[in-house]
């Protein structure tokens, strides 16, 4: 009975990953090489719902949304979160509270987030527009002009995933030996001069994990545009994610396509990794 003990522990999580892992990813791998669609047979195609894809110039009006959306944040977000991870590293006071208020953003779930920005980024009585109005600027139509929805649905992103990035380059900061910047002191008050020679290359391989997470999230950017814009006006914030969810649960309900367009995604994660890990395993034998 004993023996057996540890398996009883084991079922509920192997279960929950045959389950809800294992077997959504098989199946909507079948289901790309066929041209499922909801209320007809389903027949297999081999690849061809891959090829429609690269021909689809929707899917490439779609995938370069997504591509200004992902390089955007990703800059915006690395940027902003190991800046104050570097000011938060200092010891001034109030820094504790502000911590755990700057990462409050994160525990939001992304839909509650983009309903959100739909009060910041109204038009007519938002804030951001009282903002600029109280200046004497001219209110933006956030939601209403194509560049304009964009920039909102990526500054949105941006405030809710900079924390993440805050986390763990402020942890990798902390990890720093003190040593190492009390010696560069002793030749340098530059505080820029420590970061860019002492602290960057030592939590280097920390932000290029976290870069890398934020590369692969972002390009699969859904909640956001959908509950802020609905993927408006017209289709300019209408990201490569968003393009599959219409296909697949909208009409038409292409299964099959839309299943494939997720593949596509997958491989392409798969890449990025694989170069990545590859080049970090080269620096480090």
């Amino acid at each position: 009975m004993k023996s057996r003990a540890k398996y009883y522990f084991l079922m509920p999580g192997v279960t929950w990953v045959l389950l809800f892992t294992l077997f959504p990813l098989l199946y909507s791998l079948y289901l790309s090489f066929t041209n499922a669609r909801l209320g007809k047979p389903t027949q297999f195609i081999g690849f061809q719902n891959y090829i429609n894809i690269f021909s689809d110039q929707k899917a490439g009006e779609v995938a370069s949304v997504s591509l200004f959306l992902t390089i955007g944040s990703l800059f915006l977000t690395m940027a902003f979160g190991t800046f104050a991870a570097w000011l938060f590293n200092h010891d001034l006071p109030g820094l504790k509270s502000f911590r755990a208020i700057l990462t409050m953003p994160l525990f939001a779930a992304p839909i509650a987030v983009g309903y959100m920005g739909v009060v910041i980024f109204n038009e007519q009585h938002g804030p951001i527009n009282n903002l600029i109005s109280s200046f004497g600027g001219t209110p933006v139509n956030w939601i209403t002009e194509s560049w304009a929805a964009r920039f909102a649905v990526l500054l949105t992103d941006t405030w809710q995933w900079t924390p993440f990035v805050f986390i763990v380059a402020l942890a990798a900061m902390q990890s720093v030996p003190d040593e190492l910047i009390e010696a560069a002191r002793l030749d340098t008050n530059s505080g820029w001069r420590i970061f860019r020679y002492i602290t960057f290359p030592l939590i280097a391989p920390a932000l290029g994990t976290v870069s890398l997470l934020r590369l692969v999230e972002t390009f699969k950017i859904l909640d956001v545009p959908l509950t802020l814009t609905g993927g408006g006006p017209g289709q300019a914030t209408q990201t490569y994610t968003f393009y599959a969810y219409l296909q697949g649960l909208r009409s038409p309900f292409q299964q099959g396509y839309a299943s494939a367009m997720a593949y596509l995604v997958v491989i392409l994660a798969i890449i990025i990794s694989s170069i990545y890990f590859w080049r970090v395993r080269a620096r480090f034998e």
